[in-house]
């Protein structure tokens, strides 16, 4: 994962010192880590709160991580879950997957196995339905309709602006560059140049976020833009 990424994460581990060992090796890699130390904490917060990533612990108080997964994903709770647990026999791997874990890691942990578990679960694309729609945030992209629509009002764009904010909600928090930007959108044409990736940003900006700040579509210095569902910046970034 790049520095220039900014993703939230909930670390549910009534460990202490690992719960803080977690959060120094995820801040090396440039996420905003919090912790709680029980399973209610944590279900009533990844149901209130919108996280990028769960690392959820088995062994908990009050409720163990498990039930909590179990709960989440009664609840349509769709964030990816990163279990961890001593409890590495093959039935009790099972039974967390089937609990709905994306991933699972025995302690004690290895962190270059953690890290790159951590990124694929990243990785991976924003929800679709079954006609392709995009939604990320408040932020809806339906390219059989060519539609957009924020917090469900209908956001009107022009076939380039289309494209261009397609490409970057394919990947929440993924910095695209201008020269990428320019292929994908514009087909490299030689016709058109980079600034033109700048004045379409602009113009995205202006109406789909009509006045609203921060924007969804943020400015990472040196490198580029990103789209990011939720208010949270990405080191590096700025606004409009």
């Amino acid at each position: 994962m790049a520095p220039d990424l900014m993703t939230r994460m909930l670390i549910v581990e009534d460990e202490e010192h690992l719960a803080r060992l977690l959060t120094e090796v995820l801040g090396r890699e440039g996420h905003a880590a919090e912790t709680v130390s029980d399973g209610r904490s944590a279900l009533a917060r990844a149901l209130s709160e919108d996280f990028d990533l769960l690392i959820v612990d088995w062994m908990l108080p009050d409720l163990d991580g498990v039930q909590v997964i179990r709960r989440l994903r009664a609840a349509d709770v769709r964030v990816p879950v990163l279990m961890l647990t001593a409890r590495d026999q093959v039935e009790d791997r099972v039974e967390g997957l089937d609990a709905g874990a994306d991933a699972y890691l025995p302690n004690p942990l290895a962190f270059p196995d953690f890290r790159a578990r951590v990124r694929a679960l990243l990785r991976r694309p924003p929800e679709r339905d079954e006609e392709g729609v995009l939604a990320a945030g408040d932020v809806v992209l339906d390219p059989a309709r060519h539609e957009v629509r924020r917090a469900g009002e209908r956001v009107d764009l022009t076939a380039k602006e289309f494209a261009l904010l397609a490409t970057l909600m394919q990947r929440p928090g993924q910095v695209f560059t201008r020269s990428v930007l320019l292929d994908t959108v514009w087909g490299g044409t030689t016709g058109a140049y980079t600034n033109v990736v700048d004045l379409y940003v602009h113009y995205l900006r202006r109406k789909l976020d009509a006045g609203q700040e921060p924007s969804r579509i943020r400015t990472v210095h040196g490198a580029g833009y990103t789209f990011q569902p939720r208010p949270e910046y990405p080191v590096g970034s700025t606004g409009p």
